[in-house]
């Protein structure tokens, strides 16, 4: 569904969000670390994000990411247009390029009401709700 930037990049931005909670800005390491994900690829995200104003970031010693009460309210469907742009919202599952409604792919009807699910699902999640579901303790972001 996601390439393998935009799976990152959102699991790096809830992580970031629970740090923030607790007043806590992170390096990369840390971002790296805490969800399971290669430090050189975190560090090419977070400058990303931060340049889209996704997430903030102070340089120097005591610097690092962070997120402000504003940014919680970011939905997982900015992350996903930031990172991909909107291909969730109009290319093919296939892949293929004239995949249309007057041309449909094999799987077209199908795959339109997962897509149609997972599009308001993100449109409809913020990184706060996230936040709040591992609050919740039912919920994690990295494998143990």
């Amino acid at each position: 569904m996601f390439s393998k930037t935009c799976e990152y990049a959102i699991k790096a931005m809830i992580f970031v969000a629970q740090k923030s909670k607790e007043e806590t800005r992170v390096g990369v390491k840390e971002i790296a670390k805490g969800t399971d994900s290669p430090e050189h690829f975190i560090a090419k995200i977070m400058q990303e994000l931060g340049r889209k104003r996704l997430v903030q970031s102070i340089k120097g010693p005591n610097g690092g990411f962070y997120m402000t009460e504003r940014d919680f309210k970011i939905s997982i469907s900015d992350i996903v247009k930031a990172m991909d742009g909107d291909k969730l919202y109009s290319d093919c599952v296939l892949g293929l390029k004239a995949c249309s409604e007057k041309n449909p792919c094999p799987v077209h009807f199908e795959f339109k009401e997962i897509k149609k699910r997972l599009i308001h699902m993100i449109e409809n999640n913020t990184i706060g709700d996230f936040n709040e579901k591992l609050d919740s303790g039912k919920f994690f972001l990295k494998n143990e």
